[in-house]
């Protein structure tokens, strides 16, 4: 009993250990799905999927707290948007994933508001599956991020369209693997996020385009096609 009782301590450390500095930085091989289409840009659970006119809200997050997409993105757009956010647990992968081939037009990186906010509202929604998987999650808004804009071409024209990597209380750096004027392949990695975090995604509407994710599906970077 004694020797379990020290034994504890050692596995449930060198768990957290093995989780934090080896198991946590894996980056399995994708194969991202042929044809014209748009795939994630990171692991986990797709919390929100909205089609947004001008002046109207992305998400409200509680009483008096809305998210309108310059909230998110840091800067207006016209026309309609499709804003899609997706929620990585400490548990997902962490690589982020172009989900269009194209060009990087800009990497932007934003500090926080006022502060950092922890992600455990959302974190404990999606894992009871309590909808809104988004209440009461202010790091939506608040949260550092960085933004990359890349340019494409879906369905013959142009799409300029924005991956919003944002940070959580205790993420440890935001990474970008690429640059401005880079030419970036459907798929392959751009960046990650350490630790439990978010990333959008935000690109223009278009007619006869199809948004596949819907709200509480788990997606692969790289592979689930959210829209076609």
């Amino acid at each position: 009993m004694t020797w379990a009782l020290l034994a504890l301590p050692l596995v449930l450390g060198g768990g957290y250990l093995y989780w934090r500095y080896v198991w946590f930085f894996r980056n399995p091989e994708r194969q991202p799905p042929s044809g014209e289409n748009i795939v994630s840009p990171a692991d986990g659970t797709v919390v929100y999927v909205t089609l947004v006119q001008p002046g109207e809200d992305v998400v409200t997050i509680k009483q008096g707290v809305r998210a309108k997409v310059a909230d998110i993105l840091r800067e207006e757009q016209e026309g309609a948007q499709v804003h899609i956010g997706i929620f990585m647990s400490p548990f997902n992968v962490h690589y982020n994933r172009v989900p269009l081939a194209g060009r990087v037009e800009f990497i932007k990186h934003h500090p926080p508001i006022l502060k950092n906010y922890h992600m455990g509202p959302m974190h404990w929604r999606t894992l009871l599956s309590r909808s809104p998987l988004y209440r009461h999650s202010l790091h939506i808004v608040g949260n550092e991020r960085t933004v990359t804009k890349v340019t494409g071409k879906f369905q013959g024209q142009e799409v300029p369209y924005y991956v919003i990597q944002i940070a959580g209380k205790s993420v440890k750096g935001i990474d970008s693997y690429t640059r401005p004027g880079a030419a970036v392949d459907k798929g392959a990695v751009f960046g990650m996020i350490r630790i439990g975090s978010q990333v959008d995604l935000v690109l223009p509407h278009q007619p006869g385009m199809k948004i596949l994710a819907r709200p509480g599906d788990r997606v692969r970077a790289g592979e689930s096609i959210l829209i076609s």
